[in-house]
């Protein structure tokens, strides 16, 4: 016979496991040093579709680096570890979790998430996709209003000051629009 110990997964993550699901994250893999047997029960009890257990820190690194090969700028990995460190680098992001995670895991991570609190991550990706369309409007938006104003200059339509009345004025606008990202609904 032989006693198998684990420790159970926290309350929130069958439920950010969803989340993340909802939130368009297409697949979910556990990449762990843990005992396989341990790992798959945890992994299958909280859905996670792949689970790859009894890893090193280099295996972890060679199956971060398999799914960017495969999904491209679309793998995030999420450690706290020292362990952790290395594929937390080779991910397109690294999510640290701030509050239990060690010093090579945050300074090695693209972003802390400041509390050990599984069910930000779900909103943290909303909210980054947000900001990239934000983003992305602000720039053809200016883009547009400085086009505009090139060619009724080029006419004798606008003016010196109306040019830069209407380039301050797409500025503010621009700063006004980033600025809605503050304001979060979730």
């Amino acid at each position: 016979g032989y006693l198998a110990v684990s420790d159970p997964p926290r309350h929130t993550s069958q439920a950010t496991i969803v989340a993340l699901k909802d939130a368009g994250v297409t697949r979910t893999v556990m990449l762990t040093g843990d005992n396989p047997t341990v790992a798959g029960a945890i992994g299958h009890q909280l859905g996670i579709d792949d689970i790859r257990a009894g890893l090193m820190p280099t295996d972890k690194v060679t199956a971060v680096r398999k799914l960017v090969t495969e999904y491209g700028d679309t793998v995030a990995m999420v450690g706290d570890g020292v362990n952790d460190a290395p594929a937390l680098a080779a991910a397109s992001v690294g999510i640290a979790m701030g509050a239990g995670g060690t010093a090579q895991a945050l300074e090695t991570a693209d972003v802390a998430l400041m509390a050990d609190d599984l069910t930000q991550l779900p909103a943290a990706i909303r909210l980054g996709r947000r900001a990239i369309h934000t983003i992305q409007f602000n720039i053809w938006f200016a883009l547009i209003i400085k086009a505009v104003f090139l060619v009724a200059a080029i006419f004798g339509v606008a003016t010196l000051w109306l040019a830069v009345f209407a380039d301050m004025g797409a500025s503010l606008l621009v700063t006004l629009n980033g600025m809605r990202l503050l304001k979060t609904g979730d």
